[in-house]
């Protein structure tokens, strides 16, 4: 009998024998004992499963990746040190210098950073299309040395939603994978690969941590794109590896293990970017009430919303969940039980305005958070998003005014009374 969602947050990854540990043992130890050499080689050579250095591969890592894949209905997972980390190797695991990738133009600023300066540093060209583009629009970005297409379920924090089965349709009939971030609805809220993803990624640090306690990131493998079919075009995948003796991981592991495989004895190895065994146990805390707390925090979100639309001093408002939303179809296709408790919104009076209404908040702290247990609040154009030109920021979906705020689980009338003695200062 498949699990419910609820029952694999709790029970997922990890089945303890007779007498073990009931919660999952932190695997705290940088290296591990072998009695050979001959034995240690065959991991090296990945000849066989094991560990021998946390920097590749841990066992409560493992644990808390494996939790993850299930819940996302994939095949294989593996978790980084931030969610930036997990957006870099899925794409960098297929594109290299010389390749050409096409993503969303409203993704969250630290990623549209990494792709459009550091990643174009490396030699990888990014096309930036809007999330709710037509299928025409998509297929004219799309080059012949594109390795991929990349989107985020709900935007940070523009609140678009990505029109995830154009996207994986489109992508599918140019032979490309879908990689999707799917950090802000979680799979309690969208499961990507349900509409056609094949790579999904994390930022463990927002609602699956939950507590403002680790920072991290995860990669799911949907186990469904066969790398095979493009033998030239996803060669790192299908051609062999001299790093490991001449592996061609297609071949070795099969259409469910390449991908993941590849991206942690190459990429892992190489750039370690590794999520402590620590901090890994502090995620599958929080994955153990995620199906608890989203639904409160989408609800929380949506009222809130509902609740500034309404107010006198309040210009606009944002939320894909709310009637009249220029996403509200798409959120009712991909996310009909709720999208996440992040608003976006906009002040009577602008930059000034918002920047007085968030001081004279008591419940909610400004923080470069978002989708903590506890409310918080930020001005993208100031914080994250600084970076970005005005006209960057306006492609994106963020104005000077944008205040972005992140409905905690705390009760709804405490947050709809801060927010509102807040606005009476404005």
């Amino acid at each position: 009998m498949e699990a419910k969602l609820g029952t694999k947050c709790v029970q997922a990854g990890y089945r303890p024998g007779d007498c073990e540990p009931r919660q999952i043992p932190i695997y705290q130890s940088t290296t591990f004992k072998f009695d050979t050499s001959e034995h240690m080689g065959r991991l090296f050579d990945l000849d066989e499963p094991g560990y021998f250095y946390t920097r590749l591969q841990n066992p409560t890592n493992d644990i808390v990746a494996s939790k993850i894949a299930e819940l996302e209905g994939g095949s294989a997972g593996m978790l980084t040190s931030s969610g930036q980390a997990a957006n870099f190797f899925a794409i960098f695991n297929l594109a290299n210098a010389g390749d050409h990738v096409v993503a969303s133009n409203s993704i969250y600023g630290g990623t549209f950073n990494l792709f459009d300066h550091t990643m174009r540093k490396m030699g990888i060209d990014f096309t930036f299309v809007r999330p709710d583009c037509t299928a025409d629009e998509l297929k004219a970005a799309i080059q012949p040395n594109t390795k991929c297409i990349f989107g985020e379920t709900v935007a940070n924090p523009a609140l678009s939603v990505l029109d995830i089965e154009l996207f994986a349709s489109v992508a599918h009939e140019a032979g490309l994978p879908l990689i999707v971030d799917n950090t802000f609805p979680t799979p309690i809220l969208c499961r990507p690969i349900e509409w056609g993803a094949d790579i999904v990624t994390h930022s463990t640090t927002k609602y699956m941590d939950g507590h403002g306690a680790t920072v991290g990131g995860a990669v799911i493998d949907s186990g469904k794109f066969d790398w095979g079919k493009y033998p030239d075009r996803f060669s790192g995948l299908c051609t062999p590896d001299e790093s490991y003796h001449g592996i061609v991981y297609y071949e070795k592991f099969g259409i469910e293990n390449a991908f993941i495989t590849k991206c942690v004895a190459q990429l892992m190895r190489d750039f370690g970017s590794i999520q402590s065994p620590q901090h890994a146990y502090y995620i599958n805390l929080g994955l153990e009430s995620l199906h608890l707390r989203m639904p409160r925090h989408a609800h929380n979100g949506l009222e809130l919303a509902q609740y500034l639309q309404n107010h006198e001093k309040v210009a606009w408002v944002q939320h894909p969940s709310l009637p009249g939303d220029k996403f509200y179809n798409l959120a009712q296709k991909y996310l009909p039980n709720g999208s996440c408790g992040v608003i976006s919104f906009g002040i009577k009076g602008g930059r000034q305005a918002a920047e007085t209404f968030m001081s004279k908040l008591k419940l909610a702290a400004i923080e470069t958070h978002v989708a903590d247990a506890r409310s918080c609040v930020l001005h993208p154009a100031n914080a994250t998003h600084r970076q970005m030109s005005d006209e960057q920021l306006k492609e994106a979906g963020i104005g000077a005014d944008l205040v972005r705020f992140s409905c905690g689980i705390e009760d709804l009338e405490d947050i709809i009374a801060d927010c509102d003695q807040a606005l009476s200062f404005v």
